[in-house]
């Protein structure tokens, strides 16, 4: 717990940096962070943004494949940024002092790693990896630099979720026993459709590419879609998923899970040339015992719970439902008898069935709601980031808490493929007792691409 208080009293400080008036103004032009951003597709544009909220931040250079991307940027930007379309050659620029990577999941690695190697201070969007092998290098190039780093699970700088966080490990719900979140879309029957296209010159779809399997180029594998292709992401599973289980291992206080299983599939007849399923279910068993659960569903729309909550956290005093940004907690009724079998009081007696009521029920906890006051779901993030690149503090959602909440969902990836409940070992970061598990911990890069 003493870790705890440590982090939320880390996490309160940030935070405190968005109220306070005037925090931007009163810095000079040398207390600027200069900042790089890799990648300005979707993402990447909207993380620009979060960052131009505040004024002590410049940015210095810009990197992505497309020119139309590029001139956006430079256009937000209010300033006069290098152009890039090779990374390489922002992270040689030395007025770069941290980067924003928001590139496809199979880019982060190689990115953070060169990154951290030259120097700067990285924030790199979810999930952080594609791999689990891949995290762990992550971590430990990060601590072998001394790098700030900051990982876009931005839940873990939201004031509701930080007060969410305090209520339940002090045992505001009582014991805490599962947890369930949901992704739910209908996308049937079209999905993704079929996308046509020209295709970009070899050279930009081969650096799109990058160490993942050359295949033909195909429109669908590019920009938002990446994500439903297992070479280039894990799916919804941690598209959405990583920040749910995030969200959960900081609201319940949890660290890796010890078992995962998985079932689903292509159930839903979408009419695209996705890999990924379109029905899926993930449990995983944490210690402290508890189950959580990840409910993917694109053929259906249907809200996952009564409250249309994105998390349900159930407790024996009550359950807090999570909608994004604010948190809703509901008390339980609790009864004064026993519910099982009961000669007093005839409970479950044929002879007896005036003799079933429980006595008298009633909560033992209050409702109570939040509500996040961030004017920008991110912007409270990258104050974060900024305020810790200068302090040298751990951010609130640092590299090492980033590979524990993406591998939790890479592994209910490999549950799936491998069709199996797994144990886990999280010393080892192995499946003890599944060879075929343990060979989807990594992937062979193609050539020339190696991670330092």
């Amino acid at each position: 717990m003493t870790l705890l208080s440590d982090q939320l009293s880390r996490r309160r400080f940030g935070l405190a940096a968005l109220t306070a008036a005037g925090y931007s103004r009163i810095l000079g032009a040398n207390d600027r962070v200069h900042i790089g951003y890799i990648g300005l597709g979707n993402r990447g544009d909207q993380l620009h943004d979060a960052f131009l909220e505040h004024g002590d931040q410049e940015t210095v250079a810009v990197c992505d494949l497309r020119e139309d991307y590029l001139d956006l940027a430079v256009k937000k930007s209010g300033a006069a940024p290098k152009r890039c379309k090779e990374y390489r050659q922002l992270l040689d620029d030395k007025n770069v002092d941290a980067v924003a990577i928001a590139t496809p999941d199979h880019w982060h690695a190689l990115m953070f790693v060169d990154a951290c190697h030259a120097g700067k201070d990285v924030y790199v969007e979810k999930p952080l990896s594609l791999t689990v092998s891949e995290g762990r290098r992550m971590v430990q190039v990060a601590a072998e630099t001394g790098r700030v780093t900051q990982v876009g699970t931005n839940r873990r700088s939201w004031k509701s979720y930080l007060e969410a966080a305090e209520l339940i490990r002090s045992g505001g719900l009582g014991k805490v026993t599962m947890a369930r979140a949901f992704s739910i879309r209908n996308e049937w029957p079209l999905g993704l459709g079929m996308q046509k296209g020209p295709a970009p010159s070899d050279w930009e779809w081969d650096r799109w590419l990058g160490p993942a399997p050359y295949v033909p180029y195909d429109p669908n594998r590019q920009y938002y879609n990446f994500r439903w292709f297992y070479n280039y992401s894990g799916g919804q599973l941690t598209n959405y998923g990583v920040h749910f289980i995030d969200a959960i291992r900081l609201l319940c206080g949890l660290g890796q899970p010890k078992s995962v299983t998985a079932m689903g599939g292509r159930y839903a007849e979408i009419q695209d040339n996705r890999e990924i399923p379109d029905t899926l279910q993930v449990m995983w068993e944490f210690d402290p015992t508890m189950l959580v659960t990840f409910t993917q569903s694109n053929g259906n729309g249907a809200s996952g719970d009564e409250k249309h909550s994105e998390i349900e956290i159930r407790g024996t005093k009550g359950t807090m439902y999570v909608h994004n940004s604010r948190w809703e907690l509901v008390p339980e009724a609790i009864g004064d008898t026993p519910t099982g079998y009961n000669l007093g009081k005839g409970y479950g007696n044929p002879l007896n069935r005036t003799g079933e009521a429980r006595g008298s029920r009633k909560p033992q906890i209050q409702a109570r709601q939040g509500t996040s006051t961030a004017s920008n779901n991110t912007a409270s993030h990258t104050r974060n980031f900024l305020d810790c690149i200068k302090s040298r503090q751990k951010c609130n959602a640092d590299i090492l808490i980033g590979h524990l909440s993406t591998s939790s969902t890479l592994i209910g990836n490999i549950a799936h493929k491998t069709r199996t409940m797994l144990d886990w070992d999280p010393a080892a970061e192995r499946f003890p007792k599944h060879a075929e598990a343990n060979q989807y911990l990594s992937y062979q890069y193609r050539a020339p691409y190696k991670l330092g």
